[in-house]
């Protein structure tokens, strides 16, 4: 019976002059007396069976399955019973330690204490080194006044009128939709996994199924240099920022690109060698992604042994190894102020981490298949995540939700690059409200591709699409887009690298 149709009983009863005292209710949860027939040691019984089970589930008891069966193994219990599983056996543990507690007549034992040396051993969080800290430290430093330019900027952008918006934003419509194929070559006897361009565009680092990182020039596509280290599938490529920049600091010397193999580990290059300048270990699974933070010091890793890592590169040191997913971490990505991470993989659930603190702000839940991609935008709390669903989504840390979604692709998203420009605010140190007096191209537009063979180009104002790329004859593995625009690379299971561009040679 529905809660208004006792109501109404209820109405219709008090009219008659019948008390609800008199009356049986669903809302009683007392125990009957013995005059309804239960007799008062069957409802005792009855009281002593709750009161078990509630001490019975505040008993402290290891998640860790290692831990059960040498605890059950301490209390003289078999380790393991036939076709029992680990959960099965957490409730025999639990079960156990209650007889135990009862038999020695401990009735009203605080069983938030009992095990009590068994949960001080099981801990939920590992403590951190002093590097780590040191880590954290320059990490605030490095981020809060980047956050203070962006802010700014951005203020100063939400000024410009929306006329001007529109047709800026229309111009960088029509230029998109004039990109076309401008070269392909073929980098290796297997599947190019990863594609990923230099700072300064010039260049291409092309990371193949055979282990291979081949660089080519731009726009010619011509092999410069072959990268031998990795014995499997190279999964992830990253450029060191700054790197190949006039007026960096970082020479061909030192550490200019990341990448992370089938095998397990991270090799470190400089462009004045064919071998890695380091290499880092510690994955005991598949590398799918690495990523260098905005500051350059700093990688984070994605791996196949549920992890994403943090790693000093100045040290070769393993800062920071962080779990939370239940399965595979296929990619990672930071934001452009340096203070967050983004994390995703194989169980369909994308994490934000505060690198400052090391909470999770935000868990990016709503694909129902695998996230192979993600990237954040230049504004600093958007961040897109391709998934195996075919779907592109579009996630607004200050919203705390999605805010956007696109059927990207047919089949799996592979890759995908929310364009940053070279108006960010890198190149913006000091940035006052007189300084924006246009809006910036940066932002206003992404690329994906995916296993339907095409590479797709999508406004971030209304997630229209503005181009289809088609000319790989497989599935299209990974995309970039250069700083400036004016080529858009990929990379297939055809075992070519293609780029797109305008005619004119030009970006947006």
């Amino acid at each position: 019976m529905s809660r208004q149709a006792r109501i109404e009983d209820d109405d219709e009863d008090m009219d008659q002059g019948v008390s609800l005292a008199d009356l049986p209710t669903d809302y009683d949860y007392t125990l009957p007396a013995s005059s309804t027939g239960i007799a008062p040691e069957k409802a005792s019984a009855v009281l002593s069976q709750f009161e078990r089970k509630r001490k019975a589930a505040a008993l402290a008891v290891p998640t860790d399955d290692g831990r059960v069966r040498t605890r059950l193994r301490e209390l003289g219990e078999p380790m393991t019973l036939f076709g029992e599983d680990a959960a099965d056996r957490r409730d025999r543990l639990r079960q156990v330690m209650l007889e135990t507690a009862t038999d020695d007549g401990n009735q009203d034992v605080d069983m938030s204490e009992a095990d009590g040396q068994n949960a001080q051993e099981e801990e939920f969080y590992s403590s951190g080194s002093s590097e780590l800290l040191e880590a954290r430290k320059f990490i605030a430093r490095y981020s809060l006044p980047r956050t203070k330019t962006r802010v700014l900027s951005q203020k100063s952008e939400s000024g410009i009128s929306m006329r001007i918006q529109s047709k800026h934003r229309k111009a960088i419509k029509d230029r998109l939709a004039m990109f076309e194929l401008a070269g392909s070559q073929i980098a290796g006897d297997r599947a190019v996994s990863i594609t990923r361009f230099a700072p300064n565009g010039q260049s291409l680092a092309a990371g193949n199924w055979d282990g291979g990182i081949r660089i080519l020039d731009v726009p010619n596509l011509n092999e410069t240099r072959s990268l031998r280290g990795h014995t499997s599938m190279v999964g992830g490529i990253a450029w060191r920022p700054g790197a190949t920049l006039p007026a960096s600091d970082i020479s061909e010397d030192q550490v200019n690109l990341a990448s992370g193999g089938e095998e397990g580990a991270i090799n470190l290059w400089s462009l004045n060698q064919d071998t890695p300048i380091a290499t880092l270990n510690g994955h005991s699974g598949r590398v799918c992604r690495v990523e260098f933070h905005p500051s350059g010091r700093f990688l984070a890793s994605a791996s196949y042994d549920t992890t994403w890592r943090l790693w000093d590169i100045e040290t070769s040191t393993e800062l920071l190894i962080q779990e939370g997913h239940s399965r595979e971490v296929y990619t990672v990505a930071f934001n452009t102020d340096g203070s967050l991470v983004a994390s995703a993989g194989l169980d369909s659930i994308g994490r934000i981490w505060d690198l400052r603190s090391g909470r999770t702000l935000m868990i990016l839940d709503g694909h129902i298949r695998e996230i192979y991609a993600m990237d954040w935008g230049i504004d600093g709390y958007r961040v897109l995540t391709g998934s195996g669903d075919g779907f592109v989504k579009c996630w607004d840390l200050r919203k705390v939700k999605e805010v956007g979604r696109v059927g990207a692709h047919k089949h799996l998203v592979s890759d995908v690059r929310w364009f940053k420009g070279l108006d960010n605010v890198d190149s913006r140190p000091s940035v006052n409200e007189e300084d924006v007096s246009k809006p910036r191209k940066s932002g206003t537009f992404f690329v994906s591709s995916g296993f339907d063979k095409n590479v797709n180009v999508f406004s971030a104002d209304d997630w229209s699409l503005c181009k289809t790329l088609s000319g790989h004859s497989a599935n299209v593995m990974s995309v970039d887009i250069t700083n400036d625009s004016k080529w858009i690379a990929s990379g297939g299971a055809d075992r070519t690298v293609k780029l797109w561009g305008c005619d004119d040679g030009q970006g947006i």
